[in-house]
């Protein structure tokens, strides 16, 4: 009887510390997995430095997307306040790219259906021959796509300035140059930006598997500003 008193003891103790143990160590896994998930916060040190302009590369932190003007599809000037308090993905292509843009543009427009009625989510494209791309063009292409306005803006502008955020501000395209007449960028990149303006993931967009992974993302971003 003694032995089985005793074995019974053991076990109550037992079963105790199990329960004392769910109830501190389980919440502290699923922080410490939470924490693990966050996303990284890309500064030009952290980037392959092929893709980050000479004059950055030695700055380990506090990148931002700069102020930047464009022209959307409606003639609607655009900046950063438009972007205010937003996470969004940016990109770089030209309407009539018949190559890497056409499943660019179907797997945003993917990531578009997925988060059209989320009011944290938007998505930037630069247009990187706007000398042709005109606000009509754009306009155009917006309504084939089936793009939503206020969702969704494909932009115009400045052909010095939009090759200036590619190179100086997204760290989107691999080659050099100085934003003139014969200066061409071309690149399969989409750049997811959080809410401060922050790098936190480069894609090749023309992947449909990565969508998958851009949504995860965002969502884990969603978790970072609740």
């Amino acid at each position: 009887m003694d032995m089985n008193l005793q074995f019974f003891k053991k076990s109550k103790y037992t079963f105790y510390f199990l329960i004392l143990f769910t109830v501190i160590a389980l919440p502290a896994y699923y922080f410490l997995v939470k924490v693990d998930q966050k996303l990284p916060i890309y500064n030009p040190a952290d980037i392959n430095p092929k893709l980050v302009d000479n004059s950055l590369r030695m700055f380990t932190k506090n990148h931002t997307v700069g102020d930047f003007e464009l022209i959307n599809q409606n003639g609607k000037t655009i900046t950063q306040k438009d972007y205010e308090d937003k996470i969004y993905v940016a990109d770089f292509f030209f309407v009539t790219c018949k190559g890497i843009c056409v499943p660019m543009s179907n797997n945003m427009l993917e990531l578009q259906k997925r988060f059209k009625d989320d009011n944290d989510v938007m998505f930037l494209s630069h247009s990187v021959t706007p000398e042709m791309d005109s606000v009509p063009v754009l306009k155009a292409y917006a309504r084939r796509k089936g793009i939503i306005n206020g969702k969704w803006n494909v932009t115009t502008g400045s052909k010095k300035h939009i090759y200036e955020l590619a190179r100086k501000n997204y760290f989107a395209v691999l080659d050099e140059g100085d934003g003139g007449v014969q200066d061409f960028i071309h690149t399969e990149n989409f750049v997811l930006i959080d809410k401060d303006k922050r790098i936190r993931g480069i894609y090749d967009g023309t992947k449909f598997e990565n969508m998958q992974n851009i949504i995860a993302d965002i969502e884990l971003l969603k978790e970072e500003y609740k």
